[in-house]
């Protein structure tokens, strides 16, 4: 009967879970719920579209928080083999794969307008650009102050994800944690001085395409900043687990580790084009020179 249940393979057969069905439900009330708070509409006479919004994200982050501690379970059982980890490393590519298209539609969205701030079939957003870019009345942010001091941080910060990574391989799992630790610290100090750029943005949001394609673009790198360190924040406390991210097997510090250095590189294009290539150095944008 022993040899019946025996495995003889090196796949990983999951057993029964809840966190799909559970996952897929909280989204759909999120999604439900935040429809409802943009849309202002009431429920029972009642404005409570922000209520059913989080009540559906907290469902959706209570889902991560447990089938990732399975998957972490399953680890430390040894059920990932060779081929569960090298799938594991499958899907983190493919994930990140969508992530760059993801953001492949925002710098779209913002090379377009700016390459064709005057084009005459585009009458609307002739009237809103007044025909160059960035639109008049628009004072943008200089890239050699805080966005460049932001970019060093950034860049520091991907080395010291990768001196931990050394550590990890190595065994040193004290200079492992006080290299996660410097990287943690320098992801919450970029998130800070975004929060203050911003603060401080002579552009809103609405009522222009800058704003909009400016803040879609930024904002959606801040929140991966934001998550990233999140995630790294929960390996540098696994670190202090013996039994977590050892040298032999550390697939969620590298998952980490490669999400990280993917924010790190979506800011190096979001510099270079936003903030560097759209800057008013000489009165006038070098992007409005190409699109008259």
């Amino acid at each position: 009967m022993a040899e019946a249940h025996a495995k003889h393979h090196d796949y990983h057969l999951v057993p029964l879970s809840p966190w799909p069905f559970v996952g897929s439900m909280s989204a759909f009330v999120m999604a439900i719920g935040a429809v409802m708070w943009m849309k202002s509409m009431a429920l029972a006479g009642l404005q409570l579209g922000w209520v059913v919004f989080f009540a559906g994200l907290i469902g959706v982050l209570y889902t991560m928080f447990g089938w990732w501690s399975d998957v972490i379970r399953e680890g430390q059982e040894g059920h990932h083999t060779r081929v569960v980890s090298l799938h594991l490393r499958y899907g983190m590519i493919m994930f990140i794969a969508s992530e760059v298209m993801f953001f492949v539609a925002w710098f779209w969205a913002y090379f377009d307008a700016a390459f064709f701030p005057g084009e005459a079939i585009q009458y609307q957003r002739t009237e809103l650009t007044g025909g160059h870019w960035p639109p008049k009345g628009i004072e943008t942010f200089n890239p050699l102050q805080i966005p460049l001091l932001g970019t060093m941080v950034l860049l520091l910060s991907g080395t010291t994800v990768t001196a931990a990574h050394h550590h990890i391989v190595t065994g040193e799992r004290e200079q492992a944690k006080m290299y996660l630790w410097f990287t943690v610290v320098l992801g919450f100090l970029f998130t800070c001085l975004q929060a203050y750029e911003y603060s401080h943005a002579h552009f809103g949001f609405s009522g222009n395409i800058y704003g909009a394609t400016f803040f879609m673009a930024t904002g959606f790198h801040g929140f991966h900043v934001i998550v990233g360190t999140i995630f790294l924040l929960i390996c540098v406390l696994r670190l202090y687990k013996e039994t977590h991210l050892t040298p032999e097997k550390h697939f969620g510090f590298e998952a980490a580790a490669w999400y990280w250095h993917f924010v790190d590189v979506v800011w190096l294009f979001l510099f270079a084009a936003i903030y560097v290539w759209g800057y008013d150095w000489s009165g006038r944008a070098l992007a409005g020179a190409v699109g008259h």
